[in-house]
């Protein structure tokens, strides 16, 4: 009897099992059936002077995935163009022509005018990788131990594998006060290392400087006992009180060309007439580039009207942009920091004053980045930067891939990261 029950029971469950399961998948098929998606085409006119394409893959394409995707709540319409217009974009095999949706476009516009939220570090991609051009000094990336030439592996524990450097940045950056967790390998190692950073309200000051005797520069005075050249300098009353001037310039913005002639205008008067001044040190180390009008305005400082600063080449045209004003520091001594993290505008200048006046490179490799860019906004907030041409340094090198190489290889001291060890040679070079 108790056999006969329990046959029964295990008969009933079956059939509410597979009633259930037939109810389910009809309603399911049903609510699938019925769906239709809410969207509005703006416009599906092509815009005059595009070649006729076949645009119906496109669409068969998208009116597949509306119908027959299992999940409808993944099917969001406008992160759909967005990636139709990622994938259009990634054929050209450039990393620098990119389309910026609305948050990313206001994101990449507050760095420009100096402040965002986020780690302070700018990003790039070799390859398909992710890579550090360079940490903001001062910033919560470069505290926490981010370098230039780093690769970020990992985002709060997702892959960067096959991700855009959009949205890399997007999902780095984020509030003020909240965490994120990355996996990097710094540069000539394979060994992958963990960095918590703590984001934070990043304001890029993108001019500083000073003038200075040598004694009273504190990088030079803490480490007189590490470098034989400096023990040097520092026992000679004469040189450890020659003056030079130090300009650290972080990047090209929108208030770069405003901050710095207030700069100069402070800087110039104590070195006009000082007889012990030696010269200036101009450092572009970890500047990530900006605007090239801005390289222009900066170079031209140190050079005589009508010398060439850069050329560019769009393949059709060439174009050569000279100086066309009238710098207050052309006739003085100058050595330029650089390092692997000195990308875009920062090589203009560099190139430009080392080809027209043989200006001394002292330090590392730079970036190579030799492509110039135009930013246009889309109306919807949204915006694209498109490579339009790339450009040469007035002896008509191209650095793209390779960078500049310094006259004066110096790395810095792995062993003892207090030390500026660029810094020390450059200072040596102009006392020699």
């Amino acid at each position: 009897m108790n056999r006969v029950r329990t046959f029964r029971i295990a008969i009933l469950l079956i059939i509410c099992f597979l009633a259930g399961y037939y109810f389910g998948v009809t309603k399911i098929s049903n609510d699938w059936k019925n769906y239709k998606p809410q969207i509005t085409v703006a416009s599906k006119e092509p815009p005059s002077g595009v070649s006729n394409v076949d645009f119906a893959p496109f669409w068969l394409v998208w009116q597949k995935l509306q119908t027959d995707y299992y999940d409808k709540t993944k099917l969001d319409p406008q992160k759909m163009v967005n990636g139709a217009i990622n994938g259009m974009i990634q054929t050209l095999g450039d990393p620098f022509t990119i389309y910026l949706p609305p948050v990313q476009n206001d994101n990449f516009k507050q760095g420009l005018a100096g402040q965002f939220t986020g780690i302070g570090a700018e990003l790039g991609m070799k390859g398909a990788s992710i890579i550090v051009i360079a940490p903001l000094s001062g910033s919560p990336a470069e505290k926490a131990g981010i370098k230039a030439g780093d690769t970020i592996l990992k985002v709060d524990g997702n892959s960067t594998t096959g991700w855009t450097l959009q949205q890399t940045v997007e999902k780095i950056r984020g509030p003020k006060g909240t965490e994120v967790k990355l996996i990097v390998t710094h540069k000539d190692t394979t060994k992958q290392t963990d960095v918590t950073i703590t984001r934070d309200v990043i304001t890029v000051k993108s001019v500083d400087g000073w003038v200075k005797k040598v004694k009273d520069i504190e990088a030079i005075s803490s480490n007189k006992g590490k470098d034989p050249e400096i023990a040097k300098i520092l026992k000679d009353q004469t040189l450890s009180n020659s003056q030079v001037g130090y300009i650290r310039l972080s990047q090209f913005g929108d208030s770069t060309n405003k901050d710095w002639t207030t700069l100069i205008n402070n800087l110039n008067p104590q070195i006009r007439g000082n007889n012990s001044f030696k010269g200036i040190i101009l450092d572009l180390r970890n500047n990530p580039g900006g605007y090239l009008t801005d390289a222009v305005f900066i170079a031209s400082e140190f050079l005589p009207q009508g010398s060439t600063v850069v050329s560019e080449t769009t393949g059709i045209e060439n174009k050569t942009l000279s100086v066309e004003r009238t710098g207050l520091l052309v006739d003085k001594p100058l050595v330029i920091l650089v390092n692997k993290g000195s990308a875009s505008a920062s090589e203009i200048v560099a190139g430009a004053l080392r080809d027209n006046k043989k200006t001394k490179l002292i330090g590392e490799t730079t970036f190579g980045k030799g492509t110039i860019q135009q930013a246009e906004d889309l109306g919807n907030g949204s915006g694209l930067h498109i490579t339009i041409a790339k450009w040469l340094t007035p002896s008509g090198t191209w650095v793209n891939g390779t960078g500049l190489k310094p006259d004066i290889p110096v790395n810095f001291d792995t062993k003892d990261p207090s030390r500026d060890t660029q810094l020390e040679k450059a200072v040596e070079e102009l006392l020699k």
